[in-house]
């Protein structure tokens, strides 16, 4: 299936939207389950959409920037591969593999404007020396506005004005190359597991983990939703409890500085 213009045009909104999420990290709407709804949205197969990011989100639940190593690019990953499905009719995990190219591409955009980008904070430095506050707020806010353009672009370009190149470029693959990224996409989430469990497997974190193993594996529910809730639960919980934990960190800290309690001398 192609893509026409107001599809090019709604995912090219869409990229604008979640590329500006992703330098505020407010909705975490740049990860590649939301972008893939979305997409899927505006391809009108919400369906695809949702399964497309499911393999995608899987993939990339591990990947994250650690010092100055960036990993490939998740929203334009949940892009391109619900735009690959779409067009070329493929499986999600077929598609997951050969969207890996547009993330890298979307990486190296992304190293380019870090690069570029560091006159920003020299712009910045100037307007807070000279306290104008507006003048700090119109450059970070112009400097994150032009990012969120240029990924706009990028996904203008790659699910529309070039879909035939690529779609060409997909078809011209042999069957033995399709099935290996099919193979791929489908180790791929395995992967984004294994790295996720090495993020946040201590010891403070088990007991949750094998809560929502047992919950998931041994309790009949429908569907994940309960287990969402409890984890949800569980977190509201715990906030509490280290927020009352801090509070009383600081009465304990502000009394040892102020000598103690009274002694009603």
């Amino acid at each position: 299936m192609t893509i026409s213009l107001v599809q090019g045009l709604l995912l090219a909104l869409v990229g604008f939207i979640c590329a500006l999420d992703a330098a505020f990290e407010a909705f975490y709407w740049f990860r590649p389950m939301v972008v893939s709804f979305f997409a899927g949205i505006a391809l009108g197969n919400v369906s695809l959409g949702v399964a497309c990011g499911a393999v995608a989100e899987l993939s990339y639940l591990g990947l994250l920037t650690v010092g100055g190593t960036v990993p490939p690019d998740p929203l334009m990953a949940g892009m391109m591969t619900t735009v690959i499905a779409y067009t070329t009719g493929c499986g999600a995990e077929t598609a997951l593999g050969l969207s890996l190219p547009f993330a890298l591409l979307a990486q190296w955009a992304g190293i380019i404007f870090n690069t570029l980008y560091a006159f920003v904070a020299h712009k910045c430095d100037e307007k807070a020396a000279a306290a104008d506050r507006e003048g700090f707020r119109r450059v970070v806010f112009t400097a994150l506005f032009f990012r969120a353009a240029c990924t706009s672009l990028l996904v203008f370009l790659c699910t529309f004005a070039l879909q035939n190149p690529i779609q060409a470029f997909v078809s011209s693959f042999p069957e033995f190359l399709i099935h290996g990224f099919e193979v791929a996409g489908g180790m791929l989430p395995a992967v984004g597991l294994g790295l996720l469990l090495m993020v946040t497997l201590k010891g403070e974190n088990l007991p949750y983990l094998f809560l929502g193993f047992i919950m998931a594996t041994f309790l009949e529910m429908p569907n994940v939703l309960p287990i969402a809730i409890t984890g949800a639960c569980l977190a509201a919980i715990n906030y509490t409890h280290e927020k009352k934990a801090g509070e009383l960190e600081a009465k304990l800290a502000n009394a040892t500085v102020n000598g103690g309690e009274e002694d009603g001398i």
